[in-house]
């Protein structure tokens, strides 16, 4: 596992310590050259890393630049440098037709992915690049739930962007059977 949140990467560990082998590694994936560090000896990517708060990458866009768009590219690189065999991308619903930079960005690196596996084709590459776009994964960082369950109890309006909009949420076992 790789995240370059120390807290939550220390967690995950000490969460499954007693399972199985499992690994992690504190790093950043726009950070290239530890990335195909990294990823040696490595067969499957599930890339989730992501800046994914509308508003936040709003106020950012060039951190939401270099999260979602130029790391999704150094993955493409480090999976061909070390022969990874699939790489899945993570995307969002925002990508659909998107009004922000976090939809613009997702959208963006969902075309970098299916551009790799094109390079692949002509550079003989055998890794296969995928992607999956998600709504909104109940109990997940980032999920507006905390936010609407907070609002009910407090007697708030819920803050929506539009009502005429759909929301779609999955459980937590549902993004990881689509993952799958």
């Amino acid at each position: 596992a790789l995240d370059n949140n120390e807290g939550e990467i220390f967690f995950l560990k000490e969460k499954y310590k007693n399972n199985f082998k499992f690994e992690i590694t504190l790093t950043d994936i726009c950070d290239l050259e530890n990335l195909i560090k990294v990823t040696i000896n490595v067969d499957y990517i599930i890339h989730c890393a992501a800046l994914k708060n509308v508003s936040v990458c709003e106020l950012s866009p060039s951190s939401c630049v270099n999260t979602n768009i130029l790391a999704t590219s150094n993955i493409t690189y480090a999976a061909r440098v070390n022969k990874v065999k699939k790489v899945l991308f993570t995307s969002s619903d925002k990508a659909v037709n998107p009004t922000n930079i976090m939809g613009a960005s997702k959208l963006v690196a969902e075309k970098l992915i299916t551009a790799a596996n094109i390079e692949g084709v002509v550079s003989s590459s055998k890794t296969v690049f995928s992607s999956t776009r998600f709504g909104n994964v109940i109990g997940s960082t980032g999920s507006v739930i905390p936010i609407f369950k907070s609002q009910i109890q407090n007697n708030q309006r819920l803050t929506v962007t539009s009502e005429k909009m759909t929301r779609f949420m999955m459980s937590n076992d549902d993004a990881v059977r689509l993952v799958l």
